[in-house]
């Protein structure tokens, strides 16, 4: 297997700019990558960088910096909440109370306030992290009691793999919740984000109502 080259990385994020509706972000999903193809992807048009691990996040972002808005992707640690919060922009994996007092706590500490998404185990995989459905409106009471907080919105993984098409019964289901949420017009919440789709799934996923796809291997390549 070739190791996709750095203008093929480019051209790849180059192209689905272009297919990708309106109101649609791309976040590149740049786990296992090296801050050299993530610049090519910067390069190519990428706005928002995804990463799944915050020591992964901390080599690259000490060579990009600022240039990207970077979004936390993976299953964040208690413990690896302190670095996480001087990275990143956006935590789209918060799936428990702890977790959430954690990044509040951290971000007190710094006088920052950090929008987060809720993980939704929308497929109710066991090996799976994320919120079951139905404690969605419950996790979401307690974040927009956090000050330190911003709820932005819902994020679910769906099956990794597979027919695209079986992914379409949950990210169906996560709209829903996404749209039941903003009807209860929680103070504080800015709900405008949904995360949906990856290399595989992205076209269902907007079909669905996603507002971004996190794609890495259509645009990096199969990790090696």
């Amino acid at each position: 297997m070739s190791e996709v080259t750095l203008e093929q990385i480019r051209k790849t994020v180059r192209q689905l700019l272009r297919e990708l509706p309106s109101g649609v972000d791309l976040v590149a999903a740049a786990k296992q990558q090296t801050p050299e193809k993530i610049l090519a992807a910067i390069e190519g048009g990428i706005k928002i960088v995804g990463e799944n691990y915050v020591q992964e996040a901390a080599t690259a972002f000490q060579v990009i910096g600022r240039r990207v808005q970077w979004s936390f992707i993976g299953h964040l640690q208690k413990n690896k909440v302190k670095k996480a919060v001087e990275i990143f922009d956006l935590i789209e994996t918060v799936d428990s109370l702890e977790l959430a007092e954690e990044i509040n706590k951290r971000c007190a500490a710094v006088s920052k306030t950090m929008p987060v998404l809720i993980e939704v185990n929308s497929g109710r995989e066991p090996q799976k992290f994320g919120v079951l459905p139905e404690k969605v409106e419950e996790l979401a009471r307690v974040i927009i009691n956090l000050p330190q907080l911003k709820l932005s919105g819902l994020m679910t993984m769906g099956p990794l793999e597979g027919n695209p098409e079986e992914a379409r019964p949950y990210f169906r289901l996560t709209r829903q919740l996404f749209e039941e949420l903003k009807k209860l017009n929680l103070p504080g919440a800015e709900l405008n984000i949904l995360s949906m789709g990856m290399s595989n799934s992205y076209r269902v996923a907007i079909e669905e109502g996603a507002t971004r796809v996190r794609i890495g291997t259509r645009i990096f390549g199969p990790r090696l």
